[in-house]
């Protein structure tokens, strides 16, 4: 699946069984709770936190689903074509950071 039949499929599915599209600053909150969900798995799985009861039977893959999904939304509501802004982030940070990593003392 490309990322713009991704948008074409989640505004469907929004226009469909989800009735309509949250607004943008309720969708925005929502993605903020995502992000926070994904952390936490992330910090207990990578990190130094241990797993709790619930958090059982959840998975990094479907948390990072989940915020993909409300991006997607936000995108498709204010009218960002996430392929082409993407491609235009790759080129920025070609441009900008050509070789800033390469001279990185941290990252040798």
């Amino acid at each position: 699946m490309t990322i713009q039949e991704a948008q074409q499929q989640v505004d469907q599915w929004i226009n469909t069984t989800g009735v309509r599209y949250f607004n943008e600053l309720t969708n925005l909150g929502i993605l903020m709770e995502e992000v926070g969900e994904l952390s936490r798995l992330m910090v207990r799985q990578y990190g130094e936190q241990s797993f709790k009861e619930s958090d059982k039977g959840k998975e990094i893959s479907d948390e990072m689903a989940d915020v993909l999904w409300v991006l997607i939304c936000l995108a498709n509501q204010t009218g960002v074509n996430l392929t082409e802004a993407l491609e235009k982030n790759f080129n920025k940070k070609n441009i900008r950071d050509a070789e800033r990593h390469k001279n990185n003392e941290k990252l040798k």
